[in-house]
């Protein structure tokens, strides 16, 4: 059973789905968030053991002086199955040390900590969460949202989508499936929804 007074939830989701939208709903509500995401850049950027590791794998392309050549990893690891498992051991097991770190600071004020995570059920880190949420969308709208807003050419998404569990599966193991297929305010209000339901577990 989750700790009385202290609960960690982990928002995951398929690219596309929404999740980072759904994410910033809860810390307007003023709920702390860990972005799991934004944690890995920061060490692929800044851990200098790190770095080597990464450019041993991958090449010195991999950096361009001191930032992260976004497009030529994302264009290596996407397109190989092997490469992605590769950098996800590197990355992962660091990540998961500072959401640990991050997650203790946050509980000192808040009763409420959230986690978004792409990879939550591919790297087999559910038991890191009391509760896991599942953002799904059909796959069309998820493509589009990509292509506007990441950027994405539609083979890079399929790429992208093709690297992580189907959505199917993963409705079989989450706690709470939200659906996003209307409108940014139908998703806030389903942010909302999910801390009302979270709170009767804190008493």
């Amino acid at each position: 059973m989750p700790d009385a007074k202290q609960i960690r939830v982990a928002i995951t989701g398929n690219i596309g789905s929404g999740k980072s939208t759904f994410t910033k709903f809860l810390f307007e509500a003023g709920y702390p968030v860990i972005l799991a995401d934004d944690i890995s850049k920061e060490i692929l950027a800044g851990d200098y053991e790190v770095r080597e590791e990464v450019v041993k794998e991958f090449g010195a392309q991999s950096f361009l002086g001191n930032k992260i050549n976004k497009k030529y990893l994302a264009d290596n690891i996407f397109s190989d199955p092997r490469k992605l498992k590769k950098i996800n051991s590197i990355l992962h097991p660091r990540v998961r040390k500072r959401i640990e770190y991050l997650s203790k600071e946050y509980f000192k004020t808040s009763s409420i900590v959230f986690v978004e995570a792409a990879l939550i059920f591919e790297s087999k880190i559910e038991e890191m969460y009391d509760y896991v949420v599942l953002i799904t969308a059909d796959k069309n709208l998820r493509m589009r949202r990509s292509t506007l807003t990441k950027k994405l050419s539609e083979e890079d998404f399929v790429k992208r989508d093709n690297n992580q569990m189907n959505e199917e599966s993963k409705k079989k193991k989450a706690d709470f499936i939200f659906t996003n297929d209307g409108s940014k305010d139908e998703l806030k209000r389903k942010a909302i929804l999910l801390i009302n339901l979270l709170k009767p577990t804190l008493s």
